[in-house]
């Protein structure tokens, strides 16, 4: 999990985003948004007097001033923004653990399948070399040895697949840990059984984790920033006050002044009312809202569903466990037994061995299932995910 996590190219690329959101919180830390003007102008005058030539001068600088407090939501805007970023980042991050725990569950079921196909092959192989030596003893007939055959090529075929199906597992644990596809993970374990009879998760602390989904905060981060920005492109209906200050030097040699002037302008918004980005800035809002309620609601729902999918599927493997996983293996010794004693024919232990397999295969499969469920839930609750917060 730790492996995914460095490597998740989805978790990379939210990250590279904080260098955007991080500027725009730089441009909004300052005072003013608008950067002053500075200016400056020269003239040359010349007159028919006989000390009729001046050079005049002047430097002013003049700063637009906004009066609607957009700076003040531009911080807001880039603050919440950051916030939601944070959160993506946080739920990327348990996306790639999760995908990386199904993964690995996913391998450990395909080398327990390939295990019970393989010890399949050798009951089988040796059912088979038995019925054989017997039916050269005149024991069993033809069709006795058939039957054996087909049920080890049989075997053979399923152990073949079983493999098959294990190098996609492995394969896929690659692709999540981004190695080099010459380079497939080995997995060391086994997939445990549910412990007691009492549920594995309360269901009321699942639905009050998921409230604070990291993917939660993110759509309440996006919407906070959107109405942010509203206010700032409401605030942008009143006129920015630009204020100025001149200094120059006017006159010929012998009056020379010097002049100091303020300057102060208003745009006067009879026309443009920042309609335009106001309707935008709305509809952004009005989308956020509906985003961040739908998705508070599914998060719910999705709890809940895989809460009582999770709660059947425990059932059901402590069930197979106990009764079926159990009946099948003494069924297997009482037939061996029973078949040595001539009480049982061929096919008769062959039938109680494919059980017995079954058994085992449907008990896996249960368990793979169980262990899927079990880790989507702990993602769609927000719950620690295997020692992970």
């Amino acid at each position: 999990m730790r492996l995914a996590e460095a490597a998740s190219p989805a978790l990379r690329a939210r990250e590279a985003q904080f260098a955007a959101v991080e500027g725009a919180r730089r441009e909004a830390a300052p005072l003013l948004f608008n950067n002053p003007a500075l200016s400056t102008e020269g003239t040359r005058r010349r007159a028919s007097a006989p000390d009729g030539r001046a050079t005049e001068w002047t430097v002013g600088i003049a700063q637009a001033i906004e009066t609607g407090g957009q700076q003040a939501r531009r911080r807001e805007a880039a603050s919440a923004a950051l916030d939601a970023l944070r959160a993506e980042v946080e739920d990327a991050r348990r996306q790639a653990r999760a995908e990386a725990a199904l993964r690995f569950h996913a391998v450990l079921a395909a080398q327990r399948r390939v295990q019970i196909e393989q010890r399949s092959v050798e009951l089988f192989d040796s059912t088979a070399q038995a019925v054989a030596r017997r039916r050269a003893a005149g024991e069993d007939t033809r069709l006795d040895a058939n039957v054996a055959l087909i049920e080890a090529e049989r075997a053979r075929n399923a152990v073949a697949v079983a493999r098959e199906h294990l190098l996609d597992a492995r394969s896929d644990l690659g692709s999540v840990l981004q190695l080099p596809p010459s380079a497939l993970p080995d997995v060391v374990g086994e997939l445990p059984l549910p412990a007691g009879d009492a549920p594995a998760y309360p269901l009321e602390q699942l639905q009050t984790s998921a409230l604070d989904l990291p993917r939660l905060r993110a759509l309440a981060g996006r919407e906070a920033a959107a109405r942010a920005r509203l206010g700032v492109e409401r605030a942008a209906r009143y006129p920015d006050v630009t204020v100025g200050v001149n200094v120059g030097r006017e006159g010929f040699a012998g009056a020379r002044e010097q002049v100091t002037s303020l300057t102060v302008s208003v745009p006067l918004p009879l026309f443009k009312r920042n309609d335009a980005a106001i309707g935008q800035a709305l509809s952004e809002v009005g989308q956020t809202e509906i985003e961040r309620t739908v998705a508070v609601r599914d998060a719910q729902a999705q709890v809940r569903r895989l809460w009582s999918r999770l709660e059947s599927q425990r059932e059901r493997v402590l069930r197979l466990q106990r009764t079926m996983a159990s009946a099948s293996a003494d069924n297997q010794q009482l037939a061996a037994r029973s078949r040595q004693a001539g009480q049982i024919g061929l096919l008769d232990q062959l039938l109680v061995n494919r059980q017995a397999l079954d058994a085992e295969r449907e008990l896996n499969d249960a368990l793979a299932e169980y262990h899927a469920t079990r880790i989507e839930l702990e993602q769609a609750a927000g719950w620690s995910q295997e020692g992970f917060k």
